[in-house]
């Protein structure tokens, strides 16, 4: 997608800034970062299926601290990209940047407060849904609700932002990625006897790849009025 011109990037000397560009790159790359190390654990630890589990169990057992890690990156480089993101959009984007920062907070909640084992992983733990859930995992439960809420907020926010800049395209790619992240994550729990794995899997893949799109646009717009005289 061209870049776009947006009220930040008139001429605004913080826009234009080097610090503003490496935000914005931690929009781009924070989905492949996070998919690339979650994918590369669930490859390697024995018990983990893509089936039935999701990222966040890997914070259990030997190597947890890996995932945990990865979450609380990840969790920072969102929070970077939002504040790219409001100095290249202006403040009509105040809440887009706020909602989006509050899923990275989330990401961050969700490391500090581990995921229950279920399911079979880590390797000793019983097969089948968990009978009961600790408060660390019911709050990782209410942080990772919390922020697919905000993640999908953020989508339909920067659609309306993007239609306001005429950039249809990416106000529809807002759209209809806001609308698969909160179908994917929250629709599937509301079907009986259905597991929400792959839901979820939709939901966090199609949340990264409209971050790293958006951002990358952006980042685009701000290294071009880094370049205007």
């Amino acid at each position: 997608m061209q870049a776009i011109s947006t009220p930040g990037t008139a001429g605004s000397p913080t826009t234009a800034a080097p610090s503003t560009r490496w935000l914005l790159r931690c929009g781009v790359f924070v989905g492949p970062f996070y998919l690339a190390v979650g994918l590369a654990q669930a490859f390697a630890r024995e018990g983990f299926a893509f089936s039935r589990h999701p990222l966040s169990v890997l914070e259990n057992g030997p190597g947890g601290w890996i995932q945990i890690a990865n979450l609380t990156l990840s969790g920072l480089m969102v929070i970077a990209a939002a504040v790219g993101l409001r100095r290249v959009l202006g403040a009509k984007a105040r809440a887009l940047t706020w909602f989006l920062g509050a899923y990275g907070a989330g990401m961050i909640a969700a490391a500090v407060f581990r995921a229950d084992p279920m399911d079979g992983f880590p390797v000793g733990t019983p097969v089948g849904p968990p009978t009961s859930i600790s408060t660390s995992g019911l709050v990782h439960f209410a942080a990772g609700g919390i922020g697919f809420l905000c993640l999908a907020v953020s989508c339909f926010l920067a659609a309306r932002a993007m239609s306001r800049l005429n950039a249809r395209a990416l106000a529809r790619l807002s759209f209809w990625s806001g609308f698969i992240v909160a179908v994917g994550f929250f629709g599937s729990m509301a079907i009986p006897n259905s597991s929400p794995v792959l839901g979820i899997w939709i939901a966090v893949v199609v949340g990264w790849a409209w971050l790293s799109i958006l951002s990358s646009v952006m980042w685009t717009s701000a290294t071009e009025a880094m370049a205007s005289p």
